[in-house]
């Protein structure tokens, strides 16, 4: 896969070289999950792959995420969960995703869950399947949504569920991306986004 777009030597570089923030979990409290960050070089546009979820699935019903999900005993490793499970839900084949490193830890609002973020390039053209039962439809949204500056809003107010959530939030079209997929993004932006040159669209 080209570099061309996406800046994929630029983005493994600076991963493998940073000390990535993890948190402790000695007690249990929280569950594992990983979640890819795919990012996809489409009409010469760096875009990032998310979801959003069915009402069908246990937790964060409705919500916009990346693909990923719980890590079980039989992954070697949160890489290997999180294409696992982009497999399960999208159809992305493991041999089609090139891993680039992975952000620092983070916790879910909704859930009790400590979120591994992987990030990952894909392959251009990639036919996505989705699972009827956890993904509604796939949404790709241009990286330079998230680059701009002051493009995240820190006051945001959600309410999920009937409660009200203050989260940071990125507005794209009619979808609001929020919540622990928001903060991530947040942290990708504040890690790569110095690096990377924008790529102007028509919205």
């Amino acid at each position: 896969m080209a570099d061309q777009g996406c800046m994929s030597g630029v983005i493994k570089e600076i991963l493998t070289a940073r000390t990535r923030k993890r948190i402790q979990n000695k007690n249990k409290a929280y569950k594992h999950a990983s979640v890819l960050i795919p990012l996809l070089l489409e009409d010469g546009a760096c875009r990032v792959v998310f979801t959003e979820r069915t009402h069908k699935v246990e937790h964060h019903k409705g919500q916009i995420s990346f693909p990923g999900g719980g890590v079980d005993e039989t992954d070697p490793s949160f890489e290997a969960a999180a294409i696992r499970e982009a497999h399960e839900e999208i159809g992305l084949l493991p041999e089609d995703v090139k891993i680039l490193g992975r952000l620092d830890d983070t916790l879910t609002l909704v859930s009790n869950y400590v979120v591994h973020p992987v990030v990952g390039r894909i392959k251009p053209k990639t036919d996505f399947v989705v699972n009827p039962h956890e993904v509604e439809r796939i949404i790709r949204v241009p990286l330079e949504v998230f680059l701009r500056a002051g493009a995240g809003d820190r006051d945001h107010w959600v309410e999920y569920e009937g409660v009200k959530y203050r989260t940071a939030a990125y507005q794209y079209k009619a979808d609001l991306i929020w919540g622990a997929t928001a903060r991530i993004m947040e942290k990708f932006v504040e890690i790569i986004g110095p690096n990377l040159p924008l790529h102007s669209e028509k919205q």
